[in-house]
């Protein structure tokens, strides 16, 4: 019998999914997190492992002779290393698109947010500040209209896709700074980096992270881009350089900054973006619906399934 293990199993399957169809394909271990030290161990004589966050470096993966089969619990699998896997011929798999709808759905909410601050105004109305009004209306923000800004997508993949698809539907012009244009079913301009930069009124990071594009969004990048400009970020935290897109919220060079990601999580204690008021920061959730976690755990299942028959999809490589 194939021996499964799951090497942080809590966030994928907090307790409203069913581990059953893991179960069916082999004997289950669930572990809720796994520390660096105890890798290893809870591997043990696995074949099939699956990790989100855990890393399987190369000296891992050197002791553990048995594994034959990793899945990566996302899309995402940086913590891999895919490398040291093929010439040890583990082959390895993810999970594509099962949050493109989520996390663009959450990309808006983030950009609705900065736009009309809805939290802290329900905050203030449930203190009592609506009641105490002088007259039928107050804000303590101001209040943003989208129409007619410009959207500056990096990265059109399935996600920028997505939230570059409702940005249009609120009648924003979109243009989009990729690695190949691309035949959209929508209105979208391709254009070069420094041209989204300079002519965006909300840039949204949509763009994978390789070692090219490490800290990307720095102080260059940022000294191109509209005085006032709005940056999202809902794909991965080292895209951005968090002193400089910082310094810029302090010096009001960015009107606000809004992001379900950062370069360290969970967060450093010392972020420079703690007491911002332009800042609005969600502890890594965008991905997070049951209905997406869901499908990532049963395409997992289906790449187990098409692994033990002899075939691998979703292989990444």
């Amino acid at each position: 019998m194939h021996k499964i293990v799951v090497l942080d199993g809590a966030v994928l399957n907090p307790g409203d999914l069913s581990w059953t169809p893991l179960e069916a394909l082999g004997s289950l271990t669930v572990y809720d997190r796994t520390p660096g030290e105890m890798i290893l161990s809870h591997i043990g004589d696995a074949d099939i492992v699956l990790t989100n966050k855990t890393p399987l470096t190369a000296e891992t993966l050197a002791a553990a002779p048995k594994v034959k089969f990793i899945g990566a619990l996302g899309t995402g699998f940086n913590s891999i290393a895919i490398g040291a896997a093929k010439s040890l011929g583990v082959a390895v798999a993810n999970v594509p698109s099962y949050s493109t709808h989520d996390v663009a759905q959450f990309t808006m909410a983030l950009l609705l947010e900065v736009c009309h601050r809805i939290g802290d105004h329900s905050r203030g109305v449930q203190a009592g500040e609506w009641a105490r009004s002088r007259d039928f209306c107050y804000w303590d923000y101001p209040q943003m209209e989208l129409f007619g800004k410009t959207f500056g997508v990096i990265g059109m993949g399935r996600i920028g896709q997505a939230a570059a698809k409702l940005a249009e539907a609120f009648g924003m012009k979109v243009l989009y700074y990729s690695r190949h244009e691309k035949e959209l079913p929508f209105p979208a301009e391709f254009v070069d980096l420094d041209t989204l930069l300079r002519e965006s009124d909300v840039v949204s990071l949509h763009c994978p992270l390789t070692p090219q594009d490490r800290g990307l969004i720095g102080r260059e990048k940022i000294g191109k881009m509209k005085d006032g400009a709005i940056l999202l970020n809902t794909s991965r935290g080292s895209l951005i350089d968090e002193e400089a897109v910082a310094d810029a919220l302090k010096s009001g060079k960015l009107y606000a900054f809004a992001a379900d990601v950062l370069p360290q999580e969970p967060m450093r204690a010392d972020s420079p973006f703690l007491g911002l008021d332009n800042v609005i920061l969600t502890p890594h959730i965008a991905w997070a619906s049951r209905a997406a976690r869901k499908r990532l755990l049963d395409v997992t299942v289906s790449n187990i399934a098409a692994f033990l028959e002899g075939k691998v999809q979703n292989r990444v490589e």
